[in-house]
């Protein structure tokens, strides 16, 4: 009896000494995956993002914020036009497409293996030389300009002064967004096209009777930001639709984006960079409108 009860606590003990051994092997398990999991969350990230240049000052604002904070990121971003934005991330070449346009309306694009993350309003409008001696113009007057039935600004009660349209390349989101909603769809007419927006703002601002169209966030005083039917170009007329020359600020990743990459992305939508760089820099936050449209054109209020 006694044998039996001396073996038994002995079996007791080499238990319990087996289960403190397990337990402990449990927690230096742990202790490793917790120890693993933040040395991955420190491993240097490298993120590329092309494409909109009406989005670039953004993007590049933020990551600058961004990265103050995770410095192990390393976040390019570069211009080139949405088309170009688009076709990159489409291939597989960047991390991020950017682009003014929704990705089924670029051809050559498979709009169905991207995930569109929106960040962002932009509005856009024509800007003009100083000097031209118009405010204020019809869409229609609009449309004639661009496709170059106006060829004076005469013509419209300013001076005496031929027009010099400024197009942007075909690739642009920008340029495709100002034909679809400013021009009706029609097609400007040939002209020198430059790609850069600081060009274009710099062109328009030095070539007397220039006309061409920016986004409101590369806006300023040295060219004239025309209103067009006594509807001025602000962010309180985008976002009820009053004007109509907008378009979302899209950041398109190739299927979803890795965690790395969303970490960023999420960031986009804080607010600290949606009350914050989104509205210092001219763009408008997602919240702050009141309507909604989609792909083909159809506007609903929120």
């Amino acid at each position: 009896m006694k044998k039996r009860l001396v073996a038994a606590m002995v079996l007791s003990v080499g238990l319990l000494i087996a289960g403190c051994g397990n337990q402990g092997a449990a927690t230096s398990d742990s202790s490793n995956k917790s120890k693993e999991s933040s040395t991955n969350s420190n491993q240097p990230v490298k993120i590329v993002a092309v494409g909109s240049t009406a989005l670039q000052p953004l993007v590049d604002a933020a990551k600058d914020q961004f990265i103050s904070e995770n410095p192990n990121y390393t976040i390019s971003v570069q211009g080139g036009g949405s088309g170009t934005g688009l076709s990159q991330v489409s291939d597989g070449a960047v991390t991020i497409g950017n682009s003014d346009v929704f990705a089924e309306e670029k051809s050559g694009v498979d709009a169905s293996k991207l995930v569109d993350h929106r960040v962002a309003v932009v509005g856009m409008g024509p800007v003009v030389n100083k000097e031209v001696g118009v405010k204020n113009i019809s869409k229609q007057e609009l449309i004639d300009i661009f496709t170059g039935k106006t060829k004076n600004w005469k013509e419209l009660g300013g001076k005496d002064q031929e027009i010099a349209v400024i197009n942007r390349p075909s690739g642009s989101g920008t340029r495709a967004t100002f034909e679809k909603w400013g021009l009706d769809g029609a097609t400007a007419v040939q002209s020198q096209e430059q790609d850069s927006s600081g060009t274009v703002r710099q062109i328009v601002a030095q070539t007397p009777g220039a006309i061409s169209y920016l986004a409101f966030s590369y806006m300023d005083d040295s060219t004239l930001a025309l209103s067009i039917d006594d509807v001025k170009p602000t962010e309180e007329n985008v976002a009820d639709n009053s004007w109509k020359i907008w378009s979302y600020e899209h950041m398109y990743t190739k299927g979803q984006p890795d965690d790395d990459v969303k970490i960023f992305l999420d960031f986009m939508l804080t607010d600290d960079v949606q009350e914050g760089v989104v509205k210092e820099l001219g763009y408008l936050p997602i919240t702050s409108m009141k309507v909604e449209r989609d792909v083909s054109g159809t506007i609903t209020k929120k």
